[in-house]
């Protein structure tokens, strides 16, 4: 929360957990089951399928949590370039969240106007989809230079959150090589621990 972001971006506010093996030991067994089929060849078949990959580009996932309090946001950006894309799970039901509150991926359109890091502001950009957060949905997206997307601050009362889970796609490149041989994910999180 409150964190300060490359190029001027305002802080993209959440609560995180990435995942990591060792989480194996304490989560439900729903969870481990879930995470292992993410894992399979099955699954990364899909994403090469998906965004028109080679079937032997490597895909490298990783994965975490992402729990949003009320004023919470994640303001436009686009994401690395080591990433493919994302697969964002919802896992709010209508018990505890009402979609007038937010919490919907925003897909923005600059006009290939603004260079990847950058800054821009919602006037600058147009949005042009939304996903839907109820109802067992998930939303995956390709990451391209201008594959600009947010999420506005989240209305919801206190005592509500706004729960995805995030499956991220990954190339890899020389610094993923490197974060994976001094004990890193993709991401930059120690696997051990």
């Amino acid at each position: 929360m409150g964190y300060q972001r490359a190029h001027r971006q305002q802080s993209h506010d959440r609560l995180a957990l990435q995942y990591r093996p060792a989480l194996e030991k304490i989560l439900a067994s729903g969870w481990n089951h879930f995470v292992h089929e993410l894992q399979s060849d099955t699954y990364k078949f899909f994403w090469r399928e998906m965004l028109s990959l080679s079937p032997r580009t490597p895909v490298i996932l990783t994965m975490h949590w992402h729990y949003a309090p009320p004023g919470a946001s994640v303001s436009p950006h686009t994401d690395a370039r080591r990433k493919i894309g994302s697969h964002i799970f919802y896992f709010n039901t209508p018990k505890d969240w009402d979609e007038a509150w937010g919490g919907q991926t925003l897909v923005l359109d600059d006009g290939g106007k603004w260079p990847r890091h950058s800054a821009p502001d919602y006037a600058d950009l147009r949005e042009v989809g939304a996903s839907q957060v109820l109802g067992n949905r998930s939303f995956l997206f390709a990451q391209t230079d201008h594959s600009w997307h947010a999420v506005k601050a989240v209305q919801c009362p206190p005592g509500h959150l706004r729960k995805v889970f995030i499956v991220v796609a990954n190339r890899l490149t020389p610094q993923v090589i490197w974060r994976r041989i001094r004990g890193k994910d993709a991401d930059g999180y120690r696997l051990a621990g």
